[in-house]
Parts: structure tokens; sequence; C-alpha cells
């Protein structure tokens, strides 16, 4: 803690800096793309924790290569005893079926097709962690902005420790976005479209970004998109019904880090809280459509950021779906987020001790969410302050 503590503390100085310069000399920016090479070098030399959700991936991989459906297997199942491997015998939830849409799935076939270990996967996820990187670069270039602000993106200590650490999918989902965001800004409506449909396909969230390509993609480009997510699903059909594994668990049970859903789940059910969830990210796309430049990349953070507010989980590897587009002023209270959410491992480190898992200190989520609040109050009073100043001297 100590050290992500320092690690924070820097990177945020450091964005200060990106944010008010307008450019870098491209050895800097050669320079600053190495560094963060190295330092994922040394975590993904480092094995997965032992209940790490990439040893479900393997599991997942596995069964579809077996001929089985992940979505009706059940890991603890004594009849699929036979069917583990070291690697997957320690899988979290393994009393619950898969709930990693086809997208996932896929991915996870795919790559343990070429190797069947939670390094290629975690070999996999930083491939497409360095793939963002220079699809971002592109997307800088084309809107003109410095190519020092990839350096947001790729020091970023949360991204290190999720993805060449643990590695999620969600790295994935985020590439698969940021793609969608770009072909969208050049008006390359089919690939937009079919992207965005992928990135859904690999995990839900990006759903509440749908106002953002209402009338800025064509009809035929929705159905291209929505035939390829149904695609998707045709292998893991059972009975002809669209499988949702324990999707539904998830939203019954898991509670992590959600102080907004944990308040209103005493007088709420929880399938309506999470779709008020998903309500309050589709209407802040719809506004922010109306109040933003088409070209700002926050409109495709905030919506999400907005809907994992009111989720049942918010797990720190969820934030890699905002990183891509935090490369602005105006994104700051999201920066700051994926570092002030860094005390929420202090979890994980109980587990190591042999504590159960249980509910998160009511301290850590006033420190993770305090901070923002924090950063939130002293850009209010600093905008107010620039208001007067720009008020007294128009007098």
């Amino acid at each position: 803690m100590a050290s992500l503590t320092l690690a924070s503390i820097v990177y945020l100085l450091a964005v200060r800096e990106f944010f008010s310069t307008p450019t870098f000399s491209r050895r800097v920016v050669v320079i600053g793309l190495v560094l963060a090479a190295v330092w994922h070098v040394q975590f993904l030399r480092v094995p997965a924790g032992a209940e790490d959700d990439i040893h479900r991936y393997v599991w997942d991989g596995r069964l579809q290569r077996l001929g089985y459906n992940p979505y009706l297997v059940i890991p603890s199942d004594p009849a699929a005893q036979l069917l583990h491997t070291p690697e997957t015998r320690s899988l979290n939830n393994p009393d619950l079926p898969s709930p990693y849409p086809p997208g996932a799935q896929m991915f996870f076939r795919a790559v343990t097709a070429i190797q069947e270990s939670t390094f290629a996967l975690k070999v996999a996820f930083v491939i497409c962690e360095l793939a963002i990187a220079f699809v971002l670069l592109d997307v800088l270039r084309y809107h003109r902005k410095g190519a020092h602000l990839v350096l947001v993106y790729a020091w970023s200590p949360l991204l290190a420790i999720e993805v060449a650490g643990s590695g999620h999918i969600d790295i994935v989902g985020a590439l698969l976005l940021l793609v969608s965001a770009a072909a969208l800004s050049r008006r390359w409506r089919a690939t937009a479209a079919v992207a965005f449909g992928l990135a859904v396909a690999v995990k839900f969230l990006p759903v509440v970004l749908l106002p953002l390509y209402w009338k800025r993609i064509r009809i035929r480009d929705a159905a291209l998109a929505v035939a390829v997510v149904g695609l998707l699903y045709v292998p893991f059909l059972h009975h002809w019904r669209i499988p949702t594994g324990s999707v539904g668990t998830y939203v019954q049970s898991f509670r992590f880090n959600g102080p907004v859903f944990a308040m209103l789940d005493r007088v709420a059910p929880p399938q309506l809280l999470a779709g008020l969830a998903v309500l309050v990210g589709l209407v802040t796309a719809t506004w922010l459509r109306r109040v933003t430049p088409e070209g700002s990349p926050e409109l495709f953070a905030w919506p999400m950021a907005a809907t994992l507010l009111g989720a049942p989980a918010v797990f720190p590897w969820y934030l890699l779906w905002l990183l891509p587009f935090l490369r602005a002023p105006s994104a700051l209270l999201m920066i700051v987020w994926t570092v002030s959410i860094f005390p929420t491992y202090i979890m994980w480190h109980w587990r190591t001790l042999g504590r159960p898992w249980g509910a998160l200190p009511v301290w850590v989520m006033l420190l993770e969410y305090g901070c923002v609040a924090i950063a939130a109050g002293i850009i209010w009073l600093r905008r107010r302050r620039e208001a007067g100043r720009a008020g007294t001297l128009s007098d």
C-alpha cells in the first residue's frame, strides 16, 4: 500500500504536467512509453493470485476446446473434476458457471488454443494494452492533440497492476471501445458499430453508451453489429435459449465497494437497482451528447463511470474501461478515482492471511470516494475563483 500511495502521488503530479504543457518532444514520449513497458514486464513476471479471475478464463477456454458449454458446467461439480488442471482448481466462485459474455469466451478460447496457461492470457492482455497505446497515438494525432497525453494512459498504476499483474478481460473490451470511438469520429460507421457490439459482447458495461451512436450510424450498420453479436451467442445456445451464466447471481448476491447500491439495496430489489444504474448511464450519455463537443473523449468515460457508481460491485479493474478516454482536464475526477480505489486491495491482502471475504470496511470507502469528493471541491473552488477574477477584470 505504501508503494501504491507513492506511485499514485507521482502519477497525479505527472498528469498535472501533461495537462499543463501543450507538447513534449517525441524523445520524451518514446522514453515514457519505454519506461511503462519496463515496469509492465516486471508485473508480467509475477504469477497471478490463486483466486484471480484469470484462472476462470483458462477454465472457460479449456471447456470450450473440450466441447463443453461454460455457461452450463459448474467447476465444483464432481463430474467435472477430471477436466481441471492445476491452474484451474483454485478458481474463485467454483459453485457458479461462467458470467462472461460470448465475446470474452471467444477470446479465452482463442488464447488457450495457442497455450493453455494464465501467463499466455496475461501476455495477450498486455498486447491489447499496447495496442490501445498505438490507437491512442493515432487518435491524438487525428485530433491534433499532444502525443504526450498517451502517457496519462500508459503510466496509470492501475494498468500495470490489473493487466500485466492480475490479467483482466476488461482491457480487451476497452481496446474494442476505443477502436469504435476512433472509427466513429472518422465516420467509419460500420466499423464503429461492429467494434461497439464486440465491446458489449466482452462485458455489458459500455451498453450505456448507445445514445452516443444514435443517428451517427446507419440502420444497416446497427443491424450488422447485432448480427455479429448474435453469431457469437450461437455456439452457446442451450435449447435455443440465450445463455446468461451466473450474471443473475452476480446482481443478486455480489456486493463490493458499491456504497450507493448498498444504501438503496435495503428499500428496492437488486434487479431494479441494477436497471437504475444502467438508466443513469444512458441519461448521462444522452445529456453529455447535447452539451459536450463531439470529439471530447470524456463523452465515453462519464456515462460508464456514472453506471459504476450505482453498481452492486465496483472492482478496481472495472475502471480499466475508463482509462483510454481520460486524456483531458475535464476527466480529472475519474483519473483520481483510478488511484483512490487502491485501498480496496486490503481485502485481497486479508484473504492471503486467511480471513473470509466480507464487507469492505467503511473507512476504505470513505478514503476512496472522499479523495474524489475533495478533488471535486478543489476544482469547484478554483473555477469559482477564476470566474470571480474574470468578472473583476471585465468590470
